[in-house]
This record gives structure tokens, sequence and C-alpha cells, in this order.
């Protein structure tokens, strides 16, 4: 194989520009879902009780170094040219505080190196998702829970967390709506764990002073050591030129920092004004009175279509076991910190209402206190190493709907990465082309244009967050994507049965075509959640975590090793021409997935070194196509093989170029 020269990226403004001058857009995908958990039987369709959480190993994942070719050859062909390449904190240093394992940091750089070959740019993704795989997630390694005095063995069981291995049962199989419900890990961001160890991450110093760990404050430790890990990573891939970045963090959440202590939100109120969303509405203080071991009925809401709002519709009884997840004369920092008191007769006391929403006469901010400096020092950590870094920055997942501003000590150099969902697609893994709810405001849409101006909409909020970085931002949508067992996995019943057509994934095609419709119009960047070489058509397996799937892949769905398209799912909803770099300034782009008719148009530029570089892919165009060019005095050459079209032009002007689809000759 040929390597691949890439050059490298920087910023101006919303752009990413290339050594040549040119605008570049970036399409890439999340390698991949089965990162967040070790290898090769890490996942969460194995039963654990984590108790080997110091022995295990990550090289393997996203795949052996061995089959890397096989992978990133899909990859190229399918016109990605971005990988948010997936790590956590776990794979780094699980065996112990500042015990890196050394061999899989060489094995993850490896696989930097390798992807650069292959013609991919790089930014690292620190994964997490509610806290760590302990508390029904990943990210953070075990031996932190004793470092703050809590016993993982409890965490399940006590009701403080969510746990797939704890709630499944593996003899039986398949869906289990009555043990463990779809897309129910979320809630996870509600419950007592998470709830105590992101309030300690980003604001230990302010809510517990009193909580050191080696002679440092908690969060001091824990970022230290976070730092720390993504350091070890940076110093082996410092000096590839394909790698652009870091993440900050992946979809880090609140913990209780700006609430009030004994406050549940049910709706719109004078104390939150935002919608209430589905799943537990508990307080910081039912958390802390839970992770002591004192059951809690707490409200249950559900999504009411009549209403269109989540209503109050039961109650449901957290740690009846009255288990505590406290080690042995261990109390919680925020009750030694004057939040509450837990008396010995198991009565209670609220000593500050407030505790968690004011420092001293200062009313806490979450993204200006506590995000900002965290972008600050996490950048400032990076470009110790490299510094023309960029810092891929990340706010509360949920944010992106309500478009608020970055912090103020957002760096120089960073990327709007935030990630968007349709997320009643996302909870119910249903969709319909002609039905889509907004959870957000109860809109319904009953037409795919309707749902596609949706998708445009909340895209461009999300995009609009740039403007408030200074010197503005790019975007790049860190994730997105569907699950491919949507509507009850239909289409896998179907290729079982032989249908090896596109009908079967009509519903996942036009999803996706949605969204990358939305995506082209705002001319932004994107990686696609995800590719996942270990998935499997089992409902219980899925991309490996949680009964999550939406890999674009699947072993199960090969039925041609030879074929380099064979395994991809739904291909005709992603793999589509785009504008991969622009010798100007890109104005429209457009594809019409039914007729095969794409169309760019954009301010030419000269003086740019190189010419423009548009993606043809022969999935679109399996007969061949024809290209025009219109301005500047353009001309353009179409390399069918190498699924290409380039454009040059030799004058400033407004460039138009449209690709169809050949006419069938019978």
């Amino acid at each position: 194989m040929a390597k691949t020269a890439l050059s490298r990226l920087h910023i101006e403004g919303r752009w990413f520009i290339d050594e040549h001058g040119r605008r570049v857009i970036l399409r890439g995908v999340n390698l991949g879902g089965d990162c967040k958990v070790p290898y090769p039987d890490g996942g969460t369709n194995f039963p654990s009780d984590f108790s080997n959480h110091r022995e295990v190993s990550f090289i393997g994942r996203p795949f052996p170094i061995g089959e890397a070719g096989e992978h990133f050859s899909r990859l190229r062909a399918w016109g990605f040219n971005c990988l948010r390449l997936l790590t956590t904190w776990e794979a780094v240093e699980h065996r112990g505080p500042r015990d890196y394992d050394a061999a899989y940091l060489d094995y993850f750089a490896e696989l930097c190196r390798f992807a650069g070959d292959y013609g991919f740019y790089i930014f690292v993704d620190f994964h997490q998702d509610v806290w760590s795989r302990m508390t029904g997630g990943d990210g953070a390694p075990c031996w932190l829970f004793e470092k703050v005095g809590i016993d993982y063995r409890r965490l399940a069981e006590s009701g403080c967390a969510h746990v797939m291995q704890h709630l499944y049962d593996y003899a039986r199989g398949g869906r289990q709506e009555d043990r463990y419900p779809t897309m129910s890990w979320v809630q996870n961001e509600r419950l007592p764990a998470n709830g105590i160890m992101w309030t300690l991450f980003f604001a230990g110093r302010d809510f517990a002073p009193g909580l050191t760990i080696d002679g440092d404050n908690v969060q001091d430790y824990m970022l230290e050591h976070y730092l720390g890990a993504q350091r070890e990573i940076a110093r082996r891939i410092r000096d590839l030129p394909n790698v652009m970045g870091f993440d900050s963090l992946n979809e880090p959440v609140p913990g209780w920092i700006g609430q009030p202590l004994t406050y549940r939100h049910l709706g719109p109120s004078d104390t939150n004004p935002d919608r209430a969303m589905p799943g537990l509405a508990g307080s910081p203080l039912d958390g802390l009175l839970v992770s002591h071991g004192i059951a809690r009925s707490i409200p249950v809401l559900e999504f009411d279509p009549a209403a269109k709002a989540a209503v109050h519709k039961q109650d449901r009884t957290i740690n009846p076991e009255r288990i505590s997840i406290w080690a042995r004369g261990q109390s919680d920092p925020f009750q030694d910190a004057g939040a509450w008191r837990l008396n010995n007769d198991g009565s209670f006391d609220v000593l500050r209402e407030d505790f968690f929403q004011r420092v001293g006469d200062r009313k806490v901010n979450f993204i200006e206190d506590y995000m900002g400096p965290f972008f600050a020092r996490v950048a400032e950590n990076i470009r110790q190493i490299n510094p023309d870094w960029m810092l891929f920055a990340e706010l509360d997942p949920l944010s992106g709907f309500f478009g608020p501003r970055f912090p103020a000590e957002t760096p120089p150099n960073s990327v709007n990465a935030g990630h968007w969902y349709d997320v009643v697609m996302a909870a119910t893994k249903m969709f319909s082309p002609n039905f889509s709810l907004d959870v957000l405001t109860g809109e319904i849409a009953t037409a795919a244009e309707q749902i596609q101006a949706r998708y445009q909409r909340e895209l461009g909020k999300m995009a609009g967050m740039s403007e408030t970085v200074k010197g503005g931002a790019p975007t790049l949508i860190g994730e997105f994507g569907i699950h491919f067992d949507l509507n009850g996995a239909g289409a896998y019943r179907a290729f079982y049965a032989g249908d090896r057509s596109d009908a079967p994934w009509t519903a996942h095609i036009i999803a996706l075509d949605l969204m990358y419709n939305a995506l082209d119009t705002l001319l932004i960047n994107s990686t696609q959640w995800n590719y996942t070489a270990s998935n499997s058509n089992d409902l219980a397996i899925g991309d490996g975590w949680n009964q999550e799937d939406l890999s674009i892949f699947s072993r199960d769905q090969q039925t041609d090793p030879a074929d380099i398209n064979s395994g991809g799912r739904a291909l005709a909803g992603f793999v589509r021409p785009y504008a991969q770099a622009t010798q100007g300034i890109p104005r429209t782009m457009k594809f019409d997935r039914i007729s095969g008719t794409f169309e760019f148009m954009f301010e030419s530029d000269p003086s740019a070194a190189r010419s423009t570089e548009i993606f043809v892919p022969r999935v679109q165009y399996p007969r061949g196509c024809v290209l025009e060019v219109s301005g500047g005095n353009g001309n353009a050459e179409l390399d069918l093989d190498g699924q290409r079209a380039v454009v040059k032009v030799e004058r400033p002007d407004e460039v138009r170029v449209v690709i169809r689809r050949k006419a069938w000759a019978p």
C-alpha cells in the first residue's frame, strides 16, 4: 500500500485549512464502540463483578494491529477522511496510580501511525459515559472509588448505579425490557454514583474541601491523574502529522453542581425553567441518602404524548435493601462540608439548601466556573507536548439543544465538538420517515422534509455556538448516528431470511440521509458514531456495550470478505459525495440520493496551491457519472477508480460543480 501524505491542518475562523490553502471538510467516524471495554471478553455481554479491574487489557480495541489494514481500507473506500479515535482513562491507568500500561500505549501509537498511512486525520477521544464501567458506563479506573472511600462492589446492588452486568439475565439473552430496558443506562447520570464522582472531579475544591488524597484535594488529585494519562498518549504521538489534537473529555456532566439540595425537577418551574426529561427525578439529597443505605421513594417521569411532556406517573423505591456504598467509618465529603447531617437515629437535617449552588457569595455557573478552567487545563496539558494541537471542546451532551455560549476561558485553536442525536430515535430505537417527535418541544413532524428541517435547526443551533468562541471555531459534530437494530431489528430478520437488497435498511438509509443532508446544508464537519469491528446482530451484544448497536459495519452482514463493502449497513445513507478540500470558500453543497445529483458551489481562490477534491463514491454511481463545471475557467478530471473528482480553477469566480449519474444503457 502506498502511503498517503497528509497535510497538517490549522484553523481559520469556522474552517479547517490545509497547508495548500484549501478549506477542508472532515467527514469521519468514531473508532470504535467497543473501545470502552477491555479486550477480548470485557464487553457488557459477558457477566462480570469487575474484580479483575487492575489486570484487564485494552490492547486489541478497536481491533488487533494485524486487522488494521482491512478496516482502514474499508473506511477510506467509504469516503471518510477523519477518525475520532477512542481510548479511556482506564485503558491507560487501570493498574493503579501512575502505573501506566506501556504495552497498550505502544499499541495505540502504532494504530495512529497506521491510520495516517491510510490518509486519516485523527483526534484522540478520552471517552467516558456515566463515569466508569463499574457505574454502568466506561472511562475512569476503578481504584478511584477506593481513593474517595466508596466500595465499588456495592454500587449496583444499592441502586446507586444502573449496571447491565448486575441486572441482565445472561442465560435468557436478547432484549429484556423488564430487567434492563432499552437505553436505560443514560439514567445513571441522575444516580448517586455519578452525582458524587462528577461533583468531586469538577468541583471538589469548592464542595469537598476536606477530602484529600495523598495530600491533594480530591479535585486536584483526579484531574492530575486524568491529565497524566492523557500526557502518556500524547508523548507517543506528538510528531505524527495526521494527529490534530485531543478531545477535552467525552460528554462531561455537572454531577450536582448548580442544583438545590432537595429540589426534584418534575417540570418547568421558577427553580428550573427547562423541560423535564424521562427517568428518575431525584434530588441531590435523595442521592446522598441512598448512598448511605437509606431507602427513598423517588418520582419517575414518563413521556406522555398527549401532554407532549415528561410527566410524573409513578414512584420507585431506590435501595430497599439499605446498602451503604461508603467504606466503614467513611461519611460522604459533602456531609463533612456542611451540606446536610445524618443523625444516629437515621433521621437527617438539611443544613444548606443552596450548598451546590453557591460558593461564598458567588452563585456557581458550571460552564463558566468549571468547564472553562477545565478546557484551559486540558489545552495547556496537550500543548506542552505539541503546541500546535487543537482542543476539541465538548460541553454537557444536552447543552447543544439549548445553544449556550462556550466559556470565556475556551482557549484559542479550539473546535466546537459537541454531540447531537435524534433523542427519541436513540431512546426508543424506532424511526419512521413519516413520523418524528421532538422530545424537547413536543413538536411532531409528519414528513421527511419536516424531519430534515428539525435536524438542520438543531444542528444549526449547535454550529452557532462556534461564534461564541473568541475568533470563531470550526464545528465538528463529534457524535451522531442511528441504531441499526431499529424498529424491532426487522432488518436483521430480513437479512437472515435471504434479503440482501437495500429494502430492509430503508428506514436506516432515510434517517442517515436526512442527517447528512442537514450537515451538507450547514457545511459542518462530523464523525459518525460508530464503526465497531466486533459488532454482532445479537440483541445482547451489538457494539459490545449496554446493547447499543450503532455500528455501520458488522461481520454478521459480511457475506463476501473479498468485497470491501460487504458487512456495511445502510451504505446508501452515508457513503455519499462531498467536497473534501476546496480551492476557495464553500458556499452550498447538496446531494439528492434518489436522483444521484450532487451540486457544489464555491467561491474560487486560484492562489490556493492545490485543486478542489470531491469524493465520488461508486456506491452512488455504480455505472459512472457525468461531471459539469462552470465558472472560474475551471476544468475537471474524474477518477472513478480513485472515487474522486479534481476541479482546478484559474481565476476568482463563483464556481458550480454538478455530478449526475449516467443514464442506464441497456
